[in-house]
């Protein structure tokens, strides 16, 4: 059991990455907005201090008072808000954050002196000034990092909601009980009741059951917005680290998605703004030789698509070198001497692991490690990437991603004793496997309205034992490269579905993304669309007379 101490110090730490998140964003549009932005900042930062030193860490209570100090002689425009005073404000932010117990976020945080950035601070206030760090102290060990930092123990998750959605909740949770009693009462007097009446009142609690459950899943959402918000402080790092110029777009900050979503997706969000600043985006100077402005554009966009949750990150830099990834693809055995690959395929091999088109290792990029971590995480999530990208204009990743984890709209049919559950947005229709059409073998491709259709029999794949039956349907499923059929025995039909996650023996499997518990009590596997076809299923596109586009061939 947790001490009451160590509860009121979970409650605070939670609070104070929201606060120090917000300051860490007040501190970059302090640049622009002047002194007069200082004030608002200044009780903030106060009421972090004071609940700091009543909380038990006193080093973060003085870190905290020296920004207050910078802050007060900012506001009072005895300091000009430069580049290297906002720099100095954000890597406090990054002192509080260790101090507190938090994972500081800034670039260098590694070699993050707290001592040394309360002495430049205190100078800052009282010189007017930002110093350059000491050269024989910067880059050392933090000495005051307390025992509760340095262990930088997981702060427990937390989630805002709204009293009224609890105050309902707790509404549902009084009528589904009495709901269950009165059931229960009827089924220990079963002979009283007729089928229907007992249907009814099953169907009343299953009614209540369906409200509550409705609630708890939108009481996960949060605006993806609380993901985009720390990338403005990682794009002004960058931008000092590189030299360039990059001024960040953000839309769609408004729209919903689970809160997991929100928390699994800014590992690859991170890798992707990186890479853009330090491949994608020129120089100034190279940039105004080319005819363009001299301040690149980072943008991040998120909206809703059919179900799911698209986010977008473009960027108006040199875009990708289709010839220097092609021939990378050569060099290590991924491309063939004389084979070629359309754009959107070709872009794919950058999340091959160890993959890496760069000239020179970098800080920021190069090694070839960021990329596949990317694919994973957002694979991890049931969603899939795309790339666009034109030479000179620029390039844009495109992520689609579920909304929700818990649950999902799925697709059941069986296979043999089996049953199978595909996301119902990637599926397209259903149609009979055509007679002439082989009865064995695990891939083939048939003609579906002049089309190409590529196969894969999930019987063949699986290896499920049983007689196959005189009948075979093929479900049409989109994927990243185009569309492709999946041949059962069964079509069940679309109902939702709860995602249990797979154990950890079975979490590598390809195609396979979690489990299922259906009413009988037997457990469905859930079908992870693109891994599946992308592993099991490579075939070459058929050449008809007329050439099919690209986001039509497999």
């Amino acid at each position: 059991m947790k001490t009451d101490l160590e509860m009121v110090r979970l409650a605070f730490r939670a609070e104070a990455t929201e606060l120090l998140a917000n300051l860490e964003r007040d501190f970059l549009v302090l640049e622009d907005s002047g002194p007069g932005g200082a004030e608002g900042v200044l009780r903030s930062i106060h009421t972090l201090k004071g609940n700091a030193l009543l909380m038990g860490f006193p080093e973060a209570s003085e870190v905290a008072h020296t920004v207050e100090d910078l802050l007060a002689r900012i506001s009072q425009r005895a300091i000009p808000v430069t580049p290297a005073v906002v720099t100095l404000l954000l890597q406090g932010v990054d002192a509080l954050r260790l101090q507190i117990g938090l994972s500081p976020t800034g670039e260098g945080r590694e070699r993050l002196d707290v001592n040394e950035l309360r002495r430049r601070l205190k100078q800052a206030a009282s010189a007017g000034a930002s110093p350059e760090p000491s050269p024989e102290r910067d880059g050392g060990p933090s000495s005051e990092r307390p025992p509760e930092a340095a262990a930088h123990a997981a702060p427990e998750r937390t989630l805002r909601v709204g009293l009224d959605r609890l105050d309902r909740m707790l509404d549902l949770t009084g009528e589904i009980a009495i709901a269950r009693g009165r059931l229960t009462a009827m089924l220990e007097k079963a002979g009283s009741y007729s089928a229907e009446q007992l249907l009814e009142a099953h169907r009343e609690a299953d009614h209540l059951y369906l409200d509550l459950q409705e609630l708890v899943l939108r009481a996960r959402m949060v605006p993806i917005g609380r993901a985009f918000q720390p990338f403005a402080r990682t794009l002004h790092d960058l931008c000092a680290a590189t030299g360039k110029l990059v001024r960040l777009e953000l839309s769609g900050e408004e729209v919903e998605v689970d809160t997991t979503v929100v928390d699994l997706i800014r590992d690859p969000l991170t890798h992707l703004i990186r890479n853009a600043v330090d491949h994608g985006i020129e120089l100034p100077s190279v940039r105004k030789q080319r005819g363009k402005n001299y301040l690149g554009t980072l943008r991040l966009r998120a909206f809703h698509d059919a179900g799911s949750i698209v986010v977008e990150v473009a960027d108006d830099g040199a875009g990708l070198d289709r010839e220097r990834i092609r021939e990378r693809a050569r060099a290590l055995g991924l491309l063939g001497p004389n084979e070629e690959r359309q754009d959107a395929e070709l872009f794919q091999l950058i999340f091959v692991p160890g993959f890496s088109t760069a000239e020179r290792i970098t800080k920021l990029s190069g090694r070839g490690i960021g990329m596949d971590v990317v694919k994973a995480n957002i694979e991890a999530l049931r969603g899939t990437i795309a790339i666009e990208s034109t030479a000179g204009a620029g390039t844009t990743f495109r992520m689609r991603l579920p909304l929700m984890l818990s649950i999902i709209e799925g697709f059941s049919v069986g296979v043999g004793e089996e049953t199978y559950v595909l996301p119902l947005q990637s599926v397209l229709e259903c149609v009979e496997l055509p007679r002439e059409e082989p009865r064995q073998g695990r891939t083939g491709v048939l003609g579906l309205r002049g089309q190409p259709l590529p196969w894969l029999r999930l019987r063949e794949h699986f290896g499920v034992e049983g007689p196959a039956p005189e009948r075979e349907s093929v479900v049409v499923i989109h994927h990243g490269r185009g569309q492709a059929g999946l041949v059962v025995d069964t079509l069940f039909g679309q109902g939702q579905t709860v995602v249990k996650p797979l154990s950890k023996l079975f979490q590598h499997v390809p195609g396979v993304s979690g489990s299922a518990i259906l009413g009988t009590g037997r457990v469905a596997l859930i079908l992870d669309v693109p891994t599946l076809f992308e592993k099991a299923l490579r075939l070459p596109a058929p050449r008809l007379p007329e050439a099919p586009s690209p986001t039509d061939s497999p």
